[in-house]
């Protein structure tokens, strides 16, 4: 991967806009697959991670992730610019733009996979975990977009804001109503950011296996998708994609079910 400094722009930097993914802290999961799906599609990656949440979850560390999917994007083409940055910390999402263009230049796409996921319901939920669900899902993503939006100015019908979310409650309940609070958030900003040509869409992937399912989860998934298979990451990038193409500039405010027909 060829390292870029503050003082230089990529030579491809003129042809090949830039797009901002958060939570891409491992090779297999969905924010790995947009990213190297934009990159293939012609664009310069910054991206997101955060460790010390891997280390916390059940899949454990992917030791020297953030090269692996470094390298995979430059071998699609793209520069690139790997941030590690807790998004609980109100001021990370301004640190996190400042770097990435710093080292990329202005961001045309801000594609939000991060997040806070931890399983608790009504009554065993704790209130430092409520608290933290909601900095990361809602909160980050409220003032992302705000950086965003504050930034942008690329031409007018360029600009994109996608989230990631989930229609989960039950049993998860902080995750769930952190999530749907990110649904108004980014839909909001379809309107909000109309003036600056920018559309925000938001997408719920479904069940998607990046290494977190049991048998048995992977069991009744498959048994409530129509189509007989589990949902990957390529699923959600495609997707992706296309919504920050020029063919997709017509969707907007949207809730997008990208599920393979899953009804829970």
């Amino acid at each position: 991967m060829r390292l870029v400094t503050a003082d230089e722009k990529p030579l491809s930097h003129a042809v090949r806009p830039v797009a901002l993914v958060t939570g891409v802290g491992r090779s297999i999961g969905i924010g790995a697959g947009i990213a190297c799906r934009l990159a293939e599609a012609g664009w310069n990656v910054a991206f997101t991670y955060w460790t010390p949440y891997d280390a916390r979850m059940a899949w454990g560390i992917e030791a020297n992730a953030a090269d692996t999917i470094a390298n995979a994007l430059a071998e699609r083409g793209a520069d690139t610019a790997a941030i590690e940055a807790d998004l609980a910390d109100p001021g990370a999402p301004e640190r996190v733009f400042d770097e990435a263009e710093r080292r990329l230049g202005g961001i045309t796409a801000l594609v939000m996979c991060h997040c806070e996921s931890v399983d608790s319901g009504l009554l065993d939920t704790t209130l430092e975990s409520f608290d933290r669900h909601f900095a990361v899902n809602a909160r980050a993503t409220w003032l992302l977009i705000r950086e965003y939006g504050r930034r942008f100015h690329g031409t007018p019908g360029t600009g994109r804001v996608v989230s990631l979310t989930s229609d989960h409650t039950v049993g998860n309940l902080p995750y769930g109503a952190s999530k749907g609070a990110l649904d108004r958030i980014t839909r909001a900003a379809a309107h909000e950011l109309a003036h600056l040509g920018i559309t925000a869409n938001v997408i719920n992937p479904g069940p998607v296996d990046t290494g977190w399912m049991s048998d048995d989860i992977r069991g009744h998934v498959l048994r409530q998708t129509p189509l007989g298979r589990l949902g990957t990451p390529q699923d959600t990038a495609h997707l992706v994609e296309f919504l920050c193409s020029p063919q997709g500039q017509w969707v907007n405010a949207q809730l997008l079910q990208s599920n393979g027909g899953f009804a829970s």
